[in-house]
């Protein structure tokens, strides 16, 4: 959740000044890479311990908080694909994922998954034209939000791993914002995302590596190499996750996912970076083993 304060991965410089602005005042005409940064802090101010309250509980706290993140992705979700929540069968994609929530708080995980695909298997069905963006919704925001309950678990090294992750996540953004707006440079995906930059994506990148190996030293030492190797990929499905909710948002013709967050959009302008990384990380725990740090 602690990537719902970053800034977006990768973006770029400020918007190109275009002939017609270069012909006003220069105070005018100058851009502002920055001129949202006091209220995209103002934002993180709130946001920041909600999110670290809820880790450090976890349990039923970060159980709801996960819930409750996860059915407004859902209306966030319809909203961007046109569709709507209050209309048949886009009134299921919130039901299905609190039930798969549900699941994965209290019930075997193997039923959890089960009800994820079920669930998206019926929606493609059930919705007429053929338009897979329901059930495709459905699939990618159970399976962040089932990541999320299982990775955190309720032992210690929940705690730790998910602290990892999303502190891997939101350095990956945090650097790819202040290298792509300090730095600028060649655009990274200018069909998908104009702002974004390769200067913001090696930014992100190097931050994340770094903080991954600092934050693994920190919390469990040993394996600092292997604990910058996963942050490096837990960074890069970060960046992935961006470009997607860009390349989603494109293809709707909106800006913003909503405006839940002032400074920030929607709650999935938010958490792309997370939803892609989550289920990378969980793999990582799970294969460390249960008890045990997943750089481990």
């Amino acid at each position: 959740m602690l990537n719902i304060i970053g800034a977006n991965a990768a973006t770029g410089c400020a918007p190109d000044v275009t002939d017609a602005t270069a012909s006003q005042p220069e105070a005018s005409a100058a851009p502002r890479p920055w001129r949202d940064l006091a209220l995209r802090g103002a934002s993180a101010a709130v946001l920041i311990p909600i999110a670290v309250f809820g880790i450090w509980c976890g349990g039923v706290v970060w159980d709801v908080l996960i819930g409750a993140a996860m059915v407004l992705l859902s209306w966030e979700w319809l909203r961007l694909s046109g569709a709507s929540v209050y209309r048949w069968p886009g009134v299921l994609l919130p039901i299905i994922t609190l039930g798969v929530m549900l699941l994965a708080a209290f019930g075997p995980p193997l039923a959890a998954l089960g009800l994820l695909v079920a669930g998206s298997v019926v929606l493609l069905f059930l919705q007429r034209h053929g338009d897979i963006w329901p059930a495709s919704g459905l699939f990618y925001i159970g399976l962040c939000g089932f990541s999320l309950i299982l990775l955190r678990g309720t032992d210690w090294a929940g705690l730790l791993n998910t602290l990892f992750m999303v502190l891997v996540v939101w350095a990956s953004d945090t650097g790819a914002y202040l290298a792509g707006r300090a730095l600028g440079g060649p655009k990274l995906a200018p069909a998908i995302s104009p702002g974004k930059t390769w200067s913001g994506a090696a930014g992100g990148l190097l931050a994340a590596i770094l903080v991954g190996a600092g934050v693994a030293s920190l919390l469990a030492p040993g394996g600092a190499s292997r604990a910058a190797a996963i942050a490096a990929m837990l960074g890069l499905m970060a960046q992935a996750g961006d470009l997607l909710e860009s390349a989603i948002k494109r293809r709707f013709g909106v800006k913003d996912s909503s405006s839940l967050i002032p400074g920030h959009g929607g709650l999935f302008d938010r958490l792309d970076g997370v939803m892609a990384a989550a289920p990378l990380a969980t793999a990582f725990a799970l294969w460390a083993g249960r008890g045990a740090p997943l750089w481990h």
